[in-house]
């Protein structure tokens, strides 16, 4: 069986970026096995792996439940950060340089994760969601603090149609002086996808522009649907 690491660089990462340059997002194909899925489903009950516990209703944030992990991060949650960055690092680089931004991302997530540690941002941001029967999660952003990375992943840790039922992945796009756009994805177990954190760019007629966009859960029908979310920044608390 091959590792976490093996799987990624077997990954085409030329298609890959090209779609998710394009679009703002992709799907991975088997990235987990369902043995990895099982395992982190199983530790949601750990009570020394998680900083934080967010009861989305409370919030206002949707209906559901999502915990922060806690550093050091699981050895298998490490492994997917540290090798999925430095595939993904251009396309958040190439956005920047067509939107006339001076701001870069460095190649490694060590030096991601240095810069944000120099700038008060420590804390992990890594999160697993558990959402039942009527839970949804609202579209927004995940930032956390003035350092951010344009793009995240989630690994969907359930089998759609098997385990539960609704509860697709979405993606809306705001263009300038135009109405929004819905992508509604519904990724399979052990499957990663790739999206913008918070804007892409997009080539119009006069060069290129920022579309903004924010993701979301829709609601859940029946059973549990379960989801690793990696983002490459740390928060400030």
């Amino acid at each position: 069986m091959k590792t976490i690491k093996e799987r990624i660089a077997d990954k085409n990462w030329n298609t890959i970026n090209t779609q998710l340059h394009d679009q703002g997002f992709v799907i991975v194909k088997n990235m987990l096995n369902k043995k990895e899925c099982d395992t982190l489903i199983a530790d949601y009950n750990a009570h020394n792996r998680y900083r934080k516990i967010i009861n989305m209703q409370r919030y206002r944030f949707g209906i559901g439940e999502y915990k922060y992990f806690q550093y050091p991060l699981p050895g298998i949650i490490t492994e997917l950060r540290e090798n999925v960055y430095p595939n993904i690092a251009p396309v958040a680089n190439q956005w920047m340089e067509e939107l006339k931004s001076d701001k870069r991302f460095p190649l490694i997530h060590q030096e991601m994760k240095k810069i944000c540690h120099q700038n008060g941002q420590t804390k992990p941001t890594v999160l697993i969601l558990k959402y039942g029967e009527e839970g949804f999660n609202t579209l927004h952003q995940d930032l956390y603090g003035e350092i951010y990375f344009p793009l995240q992943v989630v690994f969907m840790l359930d089998q759609a149609g098997e385990d539960y039922t609704g509860g697709e992945f979405v993606i809306t796009e705001q263009v300038p002086r135009a109405q929004s756009k819905a992508n509604v994805l519904q990724p399979n177990l052990g499957d990663m996808v790739v999206f913008a954190t918070n804007f892409r760019s997009a080539k119009g007629s006069k060069g290129y522009y920022k579309v903004n966009m924010k993701h979301g859960v829709s609601p859940v029908h029946s059973g549990n649907r379960h989801s690793l979310g990696i983002i490459f920044h740390d928060a400030e608390n």
